[in-house]
């Protein structure tokens, strides 16, 4: 996690995070950087993230809505380059009147460059990228996941047919076989032991 020393180089995001007092948003910005334990995110994905984290504070700060939609809705006017220019100045305005300064607010808001350098070169931050064994199991654990998932909305919907007498149906059992068919030899395979073979053996031969 961060380096502690006083030997760290400067960075606008970690000044920023301090001046917003916005504690724990450093781990977080790590942790959706590397993908530890959650799905990786983008460097651009996490500039917007965090210029967003900086808003929402602004509009606590200013006693106005900090709803997820507010906060969205007002950052995409303020940096899209496809909104018009009546609606930026509106937002503007609307900020302004409320006590914000749109200026400082603007300046605040950072690269994804930024971001980079405060993970790599602030907190010590590394991406090591999957091994090509890695990604297979994790693929196939969301595949398991999502047929649990299947499964278990289809007996909860099955079973509510059946208790409000939609459907007639006594004990049952849902099943759910997933297969992978190859199209070139007809071969045919559970998902989990296609991605174990790492493919068909068609394609090896």
């Amino acid at each position: 996690m961060a380096n502690t020393t006083d030997s760290r180089p400067s960075s606008k995001v970690a000044r920023l995070i301090e001046e917003y007092d916005l504690r724990g948003l450093g781990d977080e910005l790590e942790v959706r950087w590397t993908g530890d334990g959650v799905e990786r995110t983008s460097l651009r994905d996490l500039a917007d993230y965090f210029n967003k984290q900086l808003l929402e504070q602004a509009l606590i700060d200013a006693g106005m809505s900090a709803l997820e939609s507010d906060v969205d809705s007002t950052y995409r006017n303020l940096t899209e380059d496809n909104v018009s220019t009546g609606v930026r100045t509106d937002t503007r305005n609307r900020l302004e009147q409320n006590g914000i300064d749109v200026d400082d607010l603007e300046s605040d808001f950072v690269s994804y460059q930024a971001i980079r350098s405060f993970l790599t070169e602030y907190r010590d931050a590394e991406y090591r990228k999957l091994s090509d064994q890695e990604k297979v199991e994790k693929d196939l654990q969301s595949i398991q996941r999502l047929m649990t998932r299947t499964l278990s909305v289809t007996e909860e919907r099955i079973e509510k047919l059946r208790q409000t007498e939609r459907i007639d149906a006594g004990a049952f059992e849902v099943l759910l076989d997933l297969q992978v068919l190859c199209q070139e030899c007809g071969e045919q395979y559970s998902v989990a032991e296609f991605l174990d073979e790492r493919g068909c053996q068609c394609q090896r031969e």
